[in-house]
């Protein structure tokens, strides 16, 4: 008979505390700051930010640290942390095309209006193992040698496109969208609820559903139209004063990218987009969630439904959260020692039944 393993509190402290001393490492090994996790691994720090909904980077970068760098887990606590906090209001639309951007580029157009901005980008390295950076006291590198982010707002690539009639119109709404955070996601959902489930996806995933379309699942050929990286105003209207008022900046990445359409009886052939925004600079998650959305589109732009897993958005709506999916994986490590027992006791019962049927079988078969 199996019989549960006995330890209780006093072997989960002890777990807790052998956590704590392999998240240290060794003691003559300088410590780990959180300012030097928020400055020197920027990205992991805005991946967190983004999945876990909430834009504090140095919330994140405790996470991070907290967590020995299992960025899953950190979005963990980042979200666990948000839900204890008030919301006290709803901001502003953020206006991307006020951005003050470090980096914006264009595939469709060498040309593009407002430039070209390569800005900060691992596109261009040789992807050789620096091992300079391994050295002690590795002096800080010198500064670049461009220009610091304009606050002249660049016009988007899509309006040169949407001046000859070119690409589809998005419909402009003043409906508050759902917010997937308070309201339990529900099936069919409309494209802002589905581009808030993509935003807080995993990444992993989010890229693979993104290369899918890519390779022929989809039928989806892409062009990022621009890739913008920058810094937004945040606004909250303030009911004492009946207009809103500038309570901060975030860095954000957006995407959007032109696809070929066909057209149909009512709509003329044109371009239609996808579309991606992300905390930080994340610009492979918004360029994934763009292509995913387009992706996603198919129903209300009247194409095929090839069956590919891209295109059915339950699959992918449902799948894509990282903590759901850690929480429902992870659990099965806990104790299920009765839900065992019962399946162990079956499986014993079958074999009982099989061998007392069989018994008779056996004999005639020896006489």
């Amino acid at each position: 008979m199996y019989v549960a393993v006995k330890g209780g509190e006093r072997a989960i402290d002890n777990a807790h505390r052998w956590l704590a001393e392999e998240r240290r490492g060794d003691a003559e090994v300088p410590e780990l700051g959180v300012a030097q996790i928020r400055e020197q691994m920027s990205l992991a720090v805005n991946r967190v930010m983004a999945e876990g909904s909430l834009y504090d980077p140095d919330l994140a970068a405790l996470a991070i640290k907290q967590a020995r760098g299992d960025l899953i887990e950190a979005i963990f606590l980042v979200r666990a942390y948000r839900t204890t906090l008030p919301r006290i209001g709803a901001s502003e639309p953020v206006d991307t095309g006020a951005m003050a951007c470090d980096r914006r580029i264009s595939a469709t157009f060498k040309d593009a209006p407002g430039g070209q901005v390569l800005g900060p980008t691992f596109d261009y390295t040789h992807r050789l193992l620096d091992f300079a950076l391994a050295a002690e006291d590795v002096p800080p590198p010198e500064p670049a040698a461009t220009a610091q982010a304009s606050g002249t707002p660049m016009p988007r690539i899509t309006a040169t496109l949407g001046r000859d009639g070119l690409i589809q119109q998005e419909p402009a709404s003043d409906e508050t969208p759902t917010d997937m955070t308070r309201t339990p996601m529900e099936f069919p959902a409309d494209r802002a609820l589905r581009l808030q489930a993509l935003a807080r996806g995993d990444e992993g995933f989010v890229l693979g559903m993104a290369y899918s379309t890519q390779r022929g699942y989809g039928r989806n050929h892409p062009f990022v139209g621009e890739l913008r990286i920058g810094t937004v105003a945040v606004e909250m209207e303030l009911p004492e004063l009946g207009f809103a008022v500038e309570i901060g900046e975030i860095v954000v990445t957006e995407c959007e990218t032109v696809n070929q359409f066909a057209g149909s009886r009512t709509e003329p052939a044109q371009f239609t987009r996808g579309y991606g925004l992300s905390f930080g600079q994340t610009e492979r998650k918004a360029i994934s969630m763009a292509l995913v959305d387009r992706a996603l589109r198919w129903q209300e732009l009247g194409e095929e439904d090839t069956g590919a897993p891209a295109q059915d958005a339950e699959f992918v709506l449902a799948h894509a959260d990282n903590i759901q999916a850690t929480g429902f994986l992870e659990h099965i490590k806990l104790p299920h020692y009765v839900d065992f027992q019962s399946e162990l006791e079956l499986v014993r019962r079958l074999r009982r039944e099989a061998e007392a049927a069989a018994g008779p079988a056996r004999q005639e078969a020896a006489e």
